[in-house]
C-alpha cells in the first residue's frame, strides 16, 4: 500500500509539474502564482490624512485584509493634486501596490494639466468603485448666514470679502465650489490647500469662511457646531442631516455634486491578481461592515464591476471637461 501510495504521489506530483511547464511556469512559480498576495498588500491613497478618502480607503482595506490572505494597509502620498502618488502607482510593478482613485485624479486632472507623466486610461485598471459621496456646503459658525439663500445675497453684496478652502486645485472640493459659484452667479475666493485636514483646520479657525467637503469628514465637526451646513449636494436630504435643504431646493434646479472613490491597480498587474481583486473588492464593498461603517458618515457603499467602473471613469470624464474648461481651472503656480 505505501508502494502504491507514494507511487500515486509521484504521479499527480509529475501531472502537476507538466501542467505548469504547459503554461510557461516552474512548479515554484505556479505555486507562488496560486499564493499571491505574498505579502501585504498597499493602498495608496493621494491626499493628506483627515479626508474623506482615508474613511472610505479604510473602511474597504480592513474588510479586504479578512479574505485577501493579507493584511492591506493605507499609505497617505499627498501632494501634486494627486499626481505624486498616482505617477508612484502607475510605475510600481512589485504587484501589491494599488490607489484609491478618484474624481480628482481620473476625472479632473487629465484636464487641468497641460501634462501627465501618466495616463489615466492607459496606466491604470479600475477595479471597483467604492463609495459616492454627497458634498456638504459649510461655513464658519460666526459668518451670518443660515442657508445657502442667504450665503448667495451676503456673497452678492460683500464681493471679494469671502474666501472657501479646498484640498487644492482641482480637487472635489474646488470642483464644488466652482459649480455652486457658477449655478448662483457669485464670486468667492479660492485658497488651495494640501489636503482636507489643513483646510478645516483654518476654516474652523476662522481663517477661512466656506468649504464644500464630502460629507464623512464634516459630519462630527458640524455635529460640534463647529462648523453649519448650509446645503448638501445630494439630490434628496441626507437622513443624518434631516433639516438641511439640497441646493437644488433653495433655487438651483437640477443641482447635484457628488464625489467619489474606487479601487485601481496598475494596468501591468497580471490578469489573475484583477480578478481576484475584483472579487475580494466588490464583497468588502458590497458587504454590511463596509455599507454600515460608510452610511454612518452618510457615504453610500457600491461595489461593481471593474467594466462597470470603466464605464462609470468615462461618463465622469466627459462631463467634468467642459466645467473645467469654462471654470478656467488651472494647476497651482500656472
Amino acid at each position: 500500500m505505501n508502494d502504491l501510495h507514494t507511487s500515486s504521489l509521484n504521479r499527480r506530483q509529475l501531472l502537476a509539474s507538466t501542467a505548469a511547464s504547459a503554461l510557461g511556469l516552474s512548479p515554484v512559480l505556479a505555486h507562488a502564482e496560486a499564493a499571491w498576495p505574498s505579502k501585504p498588500l498597499r493602498l495608496v491613497v493621494p491626499f493628506a490624512p483627515g479626508g474623506s478618502s482615508e474613511i472610505v480607503a479604510r473602511a474597504l482595506a480592513g474588510e479586504m485584509a479578512k479574505t485577501v490572505g493579507q493584511n492591506v494597509f493605507v499609505d497617505n502620498k499627498p501632494g501634486g493634486a494627486g499626481n505624486i502618488a498616482m505617477q508612484e502607482v502607475a510605475n510600481a510593478t512589485d504587484e501589491h501596490t494599488l490607489v484609491l482613485g478618484h474624481i480628482g485624479t481620473l476625472a479632473v486632472n487629465p484636464y487641468i494639466f497641460p501634462k501627465l507623466s501618466y495616463d489615466v486610461n492607459k496606466d491604470f485598471t479600475p477595479i471597483t468603485l467604492i463609495s459616492k459621496v454627497p458634498s456638504l456646503y459649510v461655513v464658519h459658525p460666526d459668518l451670518p448666514v443660515k442657508n445657502l439663500k442667504e450665503f448667495v445675497a451676503y456673497a452678492k453684496a460683500n464681493p471679494g470679502k469671502l474666501n472657501y478652502g479646498s484640498a487644492g486645485n482641482g480637487s472635489a472640493g474646488h470642483l464644488a465650489f466652482e459649480y455652486l459659484k457658477m449655478a448662483a452667479d457669485i464670486f468667492v475666493l479660492h485658497v488651495p490647500y494640501r489636503g482636507t485636514g489643513p483646510m478645516l483646520t483654518d476654516l474652523m479657525a476662522g481663517r477661512l469662511q466656506a468649504a464644500a467637503v464630502g460629507a464623512p469628514a464634516l459630519l462630527q465637526f458640524i455635529k460640534a457646531g463647529k462648523l453649519r451646513c448650509i446645503a448638501t449636494g445630494s439630490s434628496t436630504r441626507l437622513p443624518l442631516l434631516p433639516d438641511v435643504p439640497t441646493v437644488a431646493e433653495q433655487g438651483f434646479k437640477g443641482f447635484e455634486m457628488t464625489q467619489w472613490y474606487g479601487l485601481m491597480a496598475p494596468s501591468k498587474m497580471p490578469k489573475a491578481h484583477l480578478e481576484k481583486l475584483e472579487k475580494e473588492a466588490i464583497a468588502a464593498a458590497r458587504g454590511k461592515i463596509v455599507h454600515d461603517k460608510l452610511s454612518q458618515d452618510t457615504a453610500l457603499a457600491v461595489g461593481n464591476t471593474r467594466a462597470e467602473f470603466e464605464a462609470f471613469i468615462k461618463v465622469e470624464q466627459a462631463r467634468w471637461k467642459p466645467v473645467i474648461a469654462r471654470a478656467q481651472i488651472k494647476p497651482e503656480g500656472v
